[in-house]
């Protein structure tokens, strides 16, 4: 991921529009920003929301309240906390999540 030509902005996020994306279960909403090839995301799980596919993009990925439950293709599994986040590279790892209890995340990709 390269920073370049981005000037200084600040981001209201609660003025961002609300998208709902699909989910096999619960609903995920997503209020998204591109700066550049830079796609910055404050993502929200509802609770119950599952994942409908295996995802491929790299991500830089912070929760900021409630879990995130993280699988890998290879079966590994990973439960993030409001404070941790992961990274992941581009066609790295393929991997899905669920959310029982619902999340709210912060996603720069």
């Amino acid at each position: 991921m390269k920073l370049n030509q981005i000037p200084f902005a600040m981001t209201d996020w609660s003025a961002i529009p609300r998208e709902e994306k699909s989910a096999a279960s619960g609903q995920a909403f997503w209020r998204t920003q591109h700066f550049g090839d830079v796609r910055v995301r404050m993502v929200e799980y509802t609770p119950g929301y599952v994942s409908d596919h295996w995802c491929t993009k790299g991500h830089v990925l912070l929760c900021l309240s409630g879990e995130l439950l993280t699988e890998l293709e290879d079966g590994r599994q990973f439960r993030l906390a409001p404070g941790m986040s992961y990274q992941v590279a581009d066609n790295a790892e393929p991997h899905r999540s669920t959310s029982p209890q619902g999340a709210m995340l912060f996603i720069v990709d």
